[in-house]
C-alpha cells in the first residue's frame, strides 16, 4: 500500500476517533455510573422509575428487584434496571 492509498483512510479514522471521543466514551460513563447507582440502592432511598413514579425504596431482593413504597400501604415491585434516577435529600424538601 502506498501513501496516496493510506491518505484515502484517514478521513475514515479521524472520524472514528471523533465518534469515540464524543459518543461512545460517554455512553459507556453513563451506563457504568447508572450501574453503580442502581447497586448502591438501600431502603429510605427515593427514587423515579422510568415511567416517571417517585417512591421509596422499601426492600431491596436479591434478584434484580426491588420494592418501592409509592404510599402508605402501597407497594410494588419493580426491576431494579427501571430506576432513572436517585433524588438528593436536598431535593425532596424544595
Amino acid at each position: 500500500m502506498d501513501a496516496q492509498g493510506l491518505a484515502q483512510f484517514i478521513p475514515l479514522i479521524l472520524i472514528f476517533v471523533i465518534f469515540y471521543f464524543f459518543l461512545i466514551r460517554p455512553q459507556q460513563k453513563r451506563v457504568k455510573e447508572h450501574r453503580a447507582m442502581v447497586q448502591g440502592l438501600k431502603r429510605g432511598d427515593e427514587v423515579i422509575t422510568s415511567g416517571g413514579i417517585i417512591g421509596v425504596v422499601d426492600k431491596v431482593g436479591e434478584d434484580d428487584k426491588i420494592e418501592v413504597r409509592l404510599a402508605d400501604n402501597v407497594t410494588v415491585q419493580i426491576v431494579k434496571s427501571t430506576i432513572t434516577s436517585l433524588l438528593k435529600k436536598e431535593e425532596i424538601k424544595k
